[in-house]
């Protein structure tokens, strides 16, 4: 069973967990993380879990007492410890990344009681084109509200990297306001949902 860890009172911090759906180091997709970390308000605490390029492909065989993979362990207690979750992913080909869809299904499991099971979660991300990566950010809200976690529709960004001229996204007032706002949301819905 999932530790449904809930937001303590009198000033603990929110945990929200961030899955950030690009591997690359010079991502803009993580210089978004980086905007939510250094604009997080007071009490709410931001988690990159950056080991999703070490998750074994999901198989039900290895998913068993004795035989799991420490870095699904590592993801599964980091998601039961966090209040919320940030998914930040760009879009590849129209669609999710393989590395996130991996981590959404081991975070499914056990089916009906993930470590994120009515957690809020919110998506969010940049990609080349006129979109910003909405197909990629529908089909994670779709596969990660099956996989367990209540996915709010509304804050969202989608955010097509040319709108950034080529600059880090913290030097775009715009983009820095829109992420903090999905953080404060998300936040707000971990505290009343808790």
């Amino acid at each position: 069973m999932a530790d449904r860890s809930e937001p303590a009172a009198g000033g603990a911090d929110t945990r929200v967990l961030v899955l950030l759906g690009s591997l690359r180091a010079g991502s803009i997709n993580r210089q978004l993380v980086e905007v939510a970390v250094e604009t997080a308000p007071a009490g709410v605490r931001l988690e990159l879990f950056d080991r999703l390029g070490e998750l074994p492909f999901y198989n039900e065989d290895i998913d068993t007492p004795g035989r799991l993979a420490e870095p699904v362990a590592a993801l599964r207690s980091a998601a039961a410890e966090a209040h919320a979750a940030l998914v930040v992913t760009p879009e590849y080909n129209g669609s999710i990344p393989a590395v996130l869809k991996n981590a959404i299904d081991w975070l499914s499991r056990p089916y009906g009681n993930g470590a994120l099971q009515g957690k809020p979660a919110a998506v969010i991300g940049a990609a080349l084109g006129r979109y910003g990566g909405k197909w990629a950010h529908d089909e994670t809200r779709k596969s990660f509200g099956i996989a367990g976690p209540r996915v709010l529709e509304d804050p969202a960004l989608s955010l097509p990297t040319k709108t950034l001229d080529g600059r880090h996204p913290r030097e775009n007032a715009e983009v820095t306001a829109a992420v903090r706002t999905v953080v404060e949301k998300l936040a707000a819905e971990a505290r009343v949902g808790a």
